[in-house]
Parts: structure tokens; C-alpha cells; sequence
């Protein structure tokens, strides 16, 4: 893959993100993709990903906008700096109550390319920020 190659995949990731085209997202990660939450856990596999989305389908409404994709020279990784602007729809486990509190909130990711596919995501956000916006 090439840079411009990489760019333009993790660009049709986030397109197919804010079309909240599941079966997309997950078609562009490796089966063994490793994914690393915001300040929390590592997951592994496709389908733990898929889980993933359903909780964030039920919990969360969001589309990243003002998305700038980066991709190393060899298109083996690449990054994504966005802002979220989402509605927190259901309570999610841990969380504060949901209560249809709307949210912008400037986030980044990393990735890791291999053979057409993510093999790696990591996604950052300030939490912080996000609980204050929701009113915690």
C-alpha cells in the first residue's frame, strides 16, 4: 500500500463510520485486528470490534467531521485527527445516565496497515472533556 493508498483507506473507514455502515468498517480490519480503546483495554479479533460497534450503535450517535488523514511514506501506518459531534443516546456500562446530551469533541487515532487491511486501531479522546460535556 502506498501512502496515498493508506490515506485514502482510512478515509473510506471514517466514511463508512458516519454512514454507520457496520459491515463496511469491519470489512476494512485484518481478522486478527488489535484494537485499543480510549484509556482502556486492548481487544483483539474482528469480532470482538464488532461488539464494539454495536455498544457504540446503542450508547452513542456520532459522525467525525474536519477529518486529517497522515500516512507514512511506506503506507504501513497512518493516522487521523477529527472531531466528534455526537448525542449520548442510552447509558453505557461505567458511564454517567444518558440523557440525550449532545457532545463536540476533538479526538485522534493511529493505525496500522497490513496487506489491504487495519491491523491495528488505537482511539484517543479526553474523557475528561467528554464527562464535563455530558455533565458529570
Amino acid at each position: 500500500m502506498t501512502q496515498g493508498d493508506a490515506r485514502a483507506f482510512i478515509e473510506t473507514y471514517y466514511a463508512a463510520f458516519n454512514r454507520a455502515d457496520w459491515a463496511a468498517m469491519l470489512d476494512c480490519l485484518a481478522d486478527d485486528v488489535v484494537h485499543d480503546l480510549n484509556q482502556g483495554g486492548r481487544e483483539r479479533g474482528r469480532d470482538a470490534f464488532r461488539v464494539f460497534l454495536a455498544r457504540m450503535e446503542r450508547c452513542y450517535e456520532e459522525q467525525v467531521r474536519d477529518v486529517a488523514v497522515f500516512a507514512a511514506v511506506d503506507g504501513r501506518r497512518a493516522a487521523a485527527e477529527y472531531v466528534v459531534h455526537g448525542r449520548y443516546k442510552a447509558t453505557d456500562e461505567g458511564l454517567p445516565p444518558a440523557r440525550d446530551q449532545r457532545y463536540v469533541l476533538p479526538g485522534g487515532a493511529f493505525f496500522e496497515l497490513r496487506e489491504g487491511r487495519i491491523t491495528r486501531v488505537t482511539n484517543y479522546y479526553n474523557l475528561q472533556d467528554w464527562l464535563r460535556q455530558v455533565g458529570a
